[in-house]
């Protein structure tokens, strides 16, 4: 049996101009540079601006259109209609749009254009890759066919960390397959060995153990501490990793200074041989914000290298204006479709060019809006420096700008501020906070800088517990438990007591 029935709810929908202001304002500065190259190869009407006098003339041209301009163009659309009457086509009003110049003619971010950042990044040379770096040194260790073919599938094995996670069954398996070539893992062995000592030295090594001892081995025989440092990890490996320093020395038979000299040897070794270096093109944040304190005044600029100033086309502007004057003569286009399918696109390119303008004007706007809330909450921050961090939180921020929290989030995720004390994430300024014995909150950041000075003077030979660090913060008035301080130090990647036990000779 069918059932009628009549409900009421209430939705909301986004339209897709703020879906694309949303995907806009959460975007950082090299990945909004991006996006509007992409949006610029793909929608012909918008273009980098020209020179602001030439703006400025552009819009005095097209303000200039006097009432004459106006009676006419409402002369053409009543013969359009009179002549398109009982038609099923969808009009445009050309002449509202092309006299609608606000926000989409001279928009231009007022941002910081030093000429640091004006100056456009330097191509980025072409880098040889680890893989091709070894195999040019396959050349100097005379290997025979078989023997190259083993090194270059080792090599091709190798992870980004330049360990060998293969095994060597795996490796005789493939060749076997791929190359009919018998051998087993012997073979491979060998030539394993041979790709370790290539430069840089420990590549292909299965484990860190590994890694660390093809390091050592490699080393001239009169290094200080190299033998002893060898047997500490073919020996006493387990006892090494827990800083188990009395059995070590008990074990081999050596003195302190003696094995102080092979844990600080050990400690020198590069554990990941195949971790590359960043270039300088590579290696750098690039900072949205700049917030510098001047004549006791803050003064917030946006960076607005990767934001250029946006226009819609002259060409195709002026092939708009051309079609709205030569609307008398529709009538007779209209009747064999002529123009149709090139007004539709312009029509929807202009659109669209428009709302992507708008959209970064207003992603512009939201962000200045957000970093003048967060140097109002943070002032003594931005004034002095770490050590007076707040406690804030999203919906601060949100309620001085009466925005919704999620607009807030998008602000900040991904997007950092140079300051007079250094490059910091957005994300730094948000935390939780702690009250003390006085009644005063205290960013939890503040704890754990707290908490890495204990640490840092710690005695090495007897380092704290979590327990003992909980009560000397009791002490300095922050009532804190040990799971908390277990949390903070892990957040702040330190290891525990033990494992930051160090040799400390009197």
């Amino acid at each position: 049996m069918l059932n009628l029935r009549q409900t009421q709810k209430l939705t909301q929908k986004l339209s897709p101009q703020q879906i694309q202001y949303i995907k806009l304002l959460q975007l950082p500065t090299l990945a909004l540079e991006q996006r509007i190259k992409a949006e610029m190869e793909t929608n012909p009407l918008l273009e980098e601006g020209l020179e602001e006098d030439d703006l400025i003339q552009d819009e005095s041209a097209l303000d200039a259109d006097g009432p004459d301009d106006q009676a006419e163009a409402e002369e053409v659309r009543e013969a359009d209609q009179r002549d398109t009457e009982g038609s099923t086509e969808d009009e445009f009003d050309w002449d509202e749009l092309l006299n609608s110049t606000e926000d989409l003619y001279g928009y231009k971010a007022r941002v910081d254009h030093s000429e640091e950042e004006d100056r456009r990044d330097l191509p980025m040379p072409s880098r040889e890759t680890m893989a091709e770096h070894l195999r040019d040194q396959l050349a100097f260790l005379d290997l025979n066919e078989l023997d190259t073919l083993i090194a270059e599938q080792i090599i091709g094995s190798i992870d980004e960390d330049g360990y060998l996670r293969r095994t060597l069954e795996s490796i005789v398996d493939d060749i076997m397959f791929n190359y009919g070539e018998m051998l087993n893992e012997f073979d491979v062995e060998r030539v394993l060995k041979k790709v370790q000592r290539l430069e840089p030295v420990g590549i292909a090594c299965r484990d860190l153990r590994e890694c660390l001892i093809v390091q050592l081995v490699a080393m001239p025989n009169d290094v200080d501490a190299r033998e002893h440092a060898i047997d500490v990890l073919e020996k006493t490996y387990k006892a090494f990793t827990m800083k188990h320093f009395s059995t070590i020395q008990k074990k081999l038979n050596i003195s302190p200074e003696e094995l102080k000299e092979a844990f600080d040897l050990i400690q020198r070794l590069n554990p990941k041989p195949g971790e590359g270096e960043f270039t300088a093109q590579q290696n750098y944040i690039t900072p949205d914000f700049t917030v510098q304190f001047v004549d006791e005044e803050f003064i917030i600029t946006l960076n607005g290298r990767n934001a250029p100033q946006l226009r819609i086309s002259r060409e195709y502007r002026t092939m708009l204006e051309k079609l709205s004057a030569e609307r008398k003569k529709k009538a007779q286009q209209r009747r064999n479709g002529v123009d149709t399918e090139t007004r539709n696109f312009l029509k929807t390119k202009f659109e669209s060019a428009r709302w992507f303008i708008n959209s970064i004007n207003q992603r512009r706007q939201t962000m200045m809006k957000v970093m003048h809330a967060i140097v109002e909450l943070q002032e003594d921050f931005f004034r002095y420096g770490e050590g007076h961090l707040r406690p804030m939180i999203l919906k601060d921020i949100a309620d001085i700008i009466h925005m919704d929290i999620s607009t807030v989030s998008r602000v900040v995720n991904g997007k950092y501020v140079q300051t007079d004390f250094g490059v910091f994430e957005l994300k730094y300024f948000f935390s939780e906070g702690l009250t003390t014995d006085d009644g005063d909150e205290v960013s939890n950041k503040e704890v754990k800088a707290i908490i890495e000075g204990i640490i840092a003077k710690e005695d090495k030979r007897k380092p704290l517990s979590d327990q003992k660090i909980a009560n000397l913060l009791e002490k300095e008035g922050f009532n804190i438990a040990r799971r908390t301080v277990t949390k903070y130090r892990e957040q702040l990647n330190i290891p525990v007591a033990r494992l930051r036990k160090e040799i400390v000779l009197a």
